[in-house]
């Protein structure tokens, strides 16, 4: 029996209610990383481990959360990740430590891993007629883009007036309003328990990637014996190496890895992995080149990298129209060399003297970037039988969450390790610029003055070296993207 008219649309506003800030949550702490470093005395390491353990986390957990959504009900598991992202927004907001931090924002990943598949399997589940439904996903996918891309501003404005806890406590009265609404409204569905729940892949899948990540940024810092990153190398490899065989052999894995076979598909995950990645660790190394070098605030800081955030969802429409016209193969290469370009000119622009020009470059980066995040999927999507459209849906969503993640490890240990190299005085300017800001707190006068310049000149020239080498391998992959989506130029090519 169809859903009366207007519960759908009221179960619409309420997933919608319930997604928005878990997307908001992916980038509102970027710009609050200058605050928070400062108030908590975070070193380079825990902020990385404060920003990414909320992708890396959710990298794992979408797919088996989805599953388990399937398995008991999805109304059910939303209903519980709504009360566990409120209670981690209390835990992360009023964070003594980074350890604390740390903690509320995996908490923050469980809830939003609970809550994000269940949107699109509730909405589908209320939405019989496919017009209908065509409406509410396009305007859950409008306010999915606002939500990313006013994250910044929005922590600039919670920050140009409170504390940086604030950037976590707003979830709060919003999930107020949200869980009765949610609880009156959902559907309940029909659970299916003959659908099996295999927890224990994506706890494999975790563990791996935590263990791999924590010897990376162990092994740049240097500060730790040599045997714990080794040690935790050889475990998240040897881990990340049982995972790929497991799926292989398991009956009904978590993510089909024979999809890689396809060549288009290949090339779509890695745009989409790389996309991700470019945008989530040029982000937090913008917010922090812009307060700390640059002497913006927080709200400023939030305004200076709109134009990145708008032209990212702007561009999901206009590269869906561009794909049917210029062809997929024509789309992610330019998007790539267009990203390489703008990453190579923003490397040698001053942001503090040449503002509208960076406004422009950073637009121009956020379209060619959005651009390649679609050409992507769509091949990922088109190079997938229809029979595997959900395993392809779910590697998709997997590569996503962990380029992000990947890509805020990657920008970070890079740029700390330029920085460590660069500083004229390292005693004093530590691992970070956050580092230095935070000696520089203790000191008086000409001291405080002279460890930010050199602090500031060091992250400088990080950053840049950064941009470059981001600009070296987005060509690169521009390239693989020619070869190997030629003669798909076309959507339906995709599955040539």
């Amino acid at each position: 029996m169809p859903m009366p008219s207007a519960n759908r649309w009221m179960v619409l506003a309420a997933v919608i209610a319930a997604f928005t800030p878990v997307i908001v949550d992916m980038t509102i702490l970027h710009i609050a990383v200058p605050s928070l470093t400062l108030a908590l005395g975070a070193t380079s390491t825990e902020v990385l481990w404060i920003i990414d353990i909320y992708p890396l986390l959710m990298a794992g957990l979408l797919v088996p959360m989805g599953t388990l959504g399937d398995r008991i009900g999805h109304r059910r598991v939303m209903l519980v990740g709504l009360c566990v992202f409120t209670v981690a927004s209390l835990a992360a907001a009023f964070s003594q430590t980074p350890e604390m931090l740390i903690g509320g924002r995996a908490l923050l990943a469980i809830g939003g891993s609970m809550i994000m598949p269940a949107v699109l399997a509730i909405l589908r589940q209320s939405f019989e007629d496919e017009g209908e439904r065509a409406k509410a996903l396009g305007i859950w996918t409008v306010v999915g883009s606002a939500g990313g891309a006013v994250g910044p501003l929005a922590g600039g404005f919670l920050l140009e007036y409170f504390w940086w806890g604030s950037v976590f406590l707003v979830n709060v009265p919003i999930m107020a309003l949200v869980l009765p609404l949610a609880y009156r409204v959902l559907p309940q569905g029909e659970p299916n328990r003959a659908i099996a729940w295999r927890i224990e892949q994506a706890l494999v899948l975790l563990v791996g990637l935590v263990a791999t990540v924590y010897a990376i940024k162990a092994g740049a810092k240097g500060d730790a014996p040599l045997w714990q990153p080794i040690l935790a190398a050889a475990l998240g490899l040897g881990l990340l190496v049982g995972f790929g065989r497991l799926q292989a052999t398991a009956a009904s894995p978590m993510l089909d890895l024979s999809l890689f076979r396809n060549p288009a598909i290949m090339a779509g995950l890695l745009m989409a992995f790389v996309s991700s990645g470019a945008i989530a660790g040029f982000e937090l190394v913008l917010a922090q080149e812009l307060q700390f070098v640059v002497g913006l605030s927080p709200l400023e800081a939030g305004l200076f990298m709109m134009p990145l955030m708008l032209a990212a969802a702007a561009s999901g429409p206009a590269a869906g129209w561009l794909v049917s016209v210029i062809g997929l193969r024509t789309l992610s290469a330019a998007g790539l060399f267009v990203a390489s370009a703008s990453f190579a000119a923003l490397a040698g622009v001053d942001l503090h003297e040449q503002a509208w020009l960076s406004g422009a470059l950073l637009a121009t980066l956020g379209f060619s970037l959005g651009s390649t995040l679609l050409a992507g999927s769509v091949a990922i999507m088109g190079g997938a039988p229809a029979e595997q459209a959900g395993a392809a849906g779910a590697l998709e969503a997997t590569g996503y969450e962990l380029g992000g993640a990947l890509g805020i490890t990657f920008f970070g240990v890079l740029v700390s390790t330029v920085y460590r190299s660069s500083i004229d005085l390292p005693a004093a300017g530590g691992s970070s610029i956050g580092e230095a800001a935070t000696a520089a707190a203790r000191l008086e006068g000409a001291e405080a003055d002279a460890l930010m310049r050199a602090a500031g000149s060091a992250f400088t020239a990080a950053h840049e070296a950064v941009l470059q080498g981001a600009a070296a391998l987005i060509f690169l992959l521009a390239i693989f993207a020619l070869v190997v989506l030629r003669g798909r130029t076309t959507v339906a090519g995709a599955h040539g």
